[in-house]
Parts: structure tokens; C-alpha cells; sequence
């Protein structure tokens, strides 16, 4: 089992409605949509997970939010932006870090100079130190990384940006496990009430302690959308050698030392929630999970 550490900021502050997503349908095929009628908010000062199976669009809603794609019908709204639009002050507040990154073959020093001017509130100190804590140089040459130095690379760089929106998918790919410890200790340091991180992950261990609300997408719809804090107050997880104690469980699966119990929120001591078995739960059982919540 694992801990959720609660951010301060999760628990004192207000936050305001920083993307709006009304009735949106999309999809690569005219005859087969990806999403249909797809509504979603999402606030700011927060780190939300998007959590999916393969397939699910996950992906291509972080594409529709930074203008990359454009949705058949609907209304998207990102920092009072209208994404599609790609207007310079939308581009300038927010930032997509793709799953595979691509770096040209010049000098970290080069890449800075040329890119980030493009980010009006681009800080190259915290970019330097990001890189110190990665383990990697200022004067290193692109071409001859790693995909894994190239990420942190472009890790380090999303960050510094400084976008009050950041979109992340699968950041932590191709990190190995000192990087993903670093790259979780920044995230969790540089959040404000100002910004607004969207990751969209498979790897939910590697990012539970970061995440404030979580966001699963399926056939093409929102099907959950909690925040920890939501979850906490209404679901008790517990660990039990067997199967056998089920009386009011909504969700069972057997994990190392027994089954972890699913159950609406008691007044007993309770685990903190498997994120990944949470997950598990609300794709077979959405309904369910959902009806405690209501």
C-alpha cells in the first residue's frame, strides 16, 4: 500500500474554473466518434491525473485543450482561450509535453536560447536547477542523449516555462526511478494557485502522491472526476487476508497480503486509496463507485 500526501494548497485555498469543456464530439474517423457529447471542468491549483484505458483519448483531449486538434462540435474554453484559435497569448500560457519527445541536434544552451523566447515568463534559473537535479548539464549536446536525458530535458524546460496551464502525457516514460523521485519533488514545489497541470498517465504509482483530483476518461465520456480529498471522504479502502468479509463491498481485488476492500465510507480506519486499484474499480463498476459520490 501507499500514502497520499494531501498538498497544503489542496486544503486552504479556492480555486476558480481554469478549462471548461461543453458538449465536445471528436474523433479521426467521421463515422466514428472519440468523444460524444464530452463535457468536463477542471480547476486551477491543482495537479489532476487522466487516467484511461489504451485507446480511451486521452492523448487526443491534451491535443484538443492545446489547439492541436479541433473538435466537431462544442466549446472549449482554457484560460479564456479558445484553443483552436492558437492565439499568441494563449500559446504563450500554456504548454504541452508530448510522450515522445523531439529535440533537435544542437547544444542545450542552443535549444534555450532559440525556444524559450517564446515564453515571456520563461526562467532560466529554475531551468538550470531543474537540470542540476535531473544530473544533467547546461553545456550537454542533444544529440548525443538518451531518450531518458532528452525527456528531462524537455521535463526540465515544460517547467521552467512557468504556462499557467501545463499538459503532460505519460511524463514519466522513459525515467528511471532517481529521475521520477526528482521530477515528483518539483512538481509538487512549483504548483500555484495560478496554474493548472493536466497528466495523463498509465504510471499512476509513480505519480499518486502528486495527484489532487483524478479524471477518468471512457468511451468517449468523463466517467469520474474526484478530487483525493472527495475520495477520502467517501471511500474506505481496507486490507484483508481474505474474500470472505464482503458485507458492503462494492469493489475487491487481491493484492499483496490479501484482497483490498472497496467499500462506502465507515467510520473505522481506513487505508489510503489505491489509486491503481481505484481505477480498476471505476472502469468495471463506474455506476457503483459513482452512486457513493452522489
Amino acid at each position: 500500500m501507499f500514502v497520499i500526501l494531501l498538498r497544503t494548497s489542496t486544503l486552504i485555498h479556492q480555486y476558480y474554473r481554469m478549462i471548461t469543456l461543453q458538449n465536445i464530439s471528436f474523433g479521426y474517423d467521421q463515422y466514428k466518434l472519440l468523444f460524444d457529447r464530452l463535457d468536463l471542468e477542471i480547476e486551477s491549483g491543482q495537479i489532476h491525473g487522466l487516467l484511461g484505458l489504451n485507446g480511451a483519448g486521452k492523448s487526443s483531449l491534451l491535443h484538443l485543450l492545446q489547439g492541436l486538434r479541433y473538435s466537431h462540435n462544442g466549446k472549449i474554453s482554457v484560460n479564456g482561450s479558445t484553443p483552436d484559435a492558437r492565439s499568441v497569448s494563449f500559446l504563450q500560457d500554456s504548454f504541452l509535453l508530448a510522450e515522445e519527445v523531439y529535440t533537435p541536434d544542437i547544444s542545450v544552451k542552443k535549444f534555450i536560447d532559440r525556444y524559450s523566447p517564446y515564453y515571456p515568463k520563461f526562467r532560466t534559473d529554475s531551468f538550470l536547477k531543474f537540470l542540476n537535479e535531473f544530473e544533467l548539464e547546461r553545456n550537454s549536446h542533444l544529440g548525443r542523449m538518451s531518450m531518458g536525458q532528452r525527456k528531462k530535458v524537455m521535463i526540465a524546460f515544460a517547467l521552467a516555462t512557468e504556462t499557467k496551464v501545463l499538459l503532460m502525457d505519460e511524463p514519466t516514460n522513459g525515467l528511471d526511478i532517481p529521475s521520477k523521485k526528482q521530477f515528483r519533488k518539483i512538481l509538487s514545489h512549483i504548483i500555484t494557485d495560478e496554474r493548472t497541470f493536466i497528466i495523463s498517465t498509465h504510471q499512476i504509482r509513480d505519480l499518486h502522491s502528486l495527484i489532487d483530483n483524478v479524471i477518468v476518461i471512457q468511451d468517449g465520456k468523463i466517467i469520474f472526476n474526484q478530487s483525493i480529498q472527495s475520495i477520502l471522504d467517501y471511500l474506505h479502502f481496507s486490507l484483508d487476508r481474505n474474500s470472505l468479509s464482503e458485507e458492503g463491498v462494492i469493489y475487491k481485488e487481491r493484492v499483496p497480503g490479501g484482497f483490498l476492500h472497496i467499500r462506502p465510507k465507515q467510520n473505522l480506519e481506513s487505508f489510503e486509496p489505491d489509486l491503481e486499484v481505484l481505477f480498476n474499480a471505476i472502469v468495471t463498476k463506474g455506476q457503483i463507485i459513482n452512486q457513493v459520490f452522489a
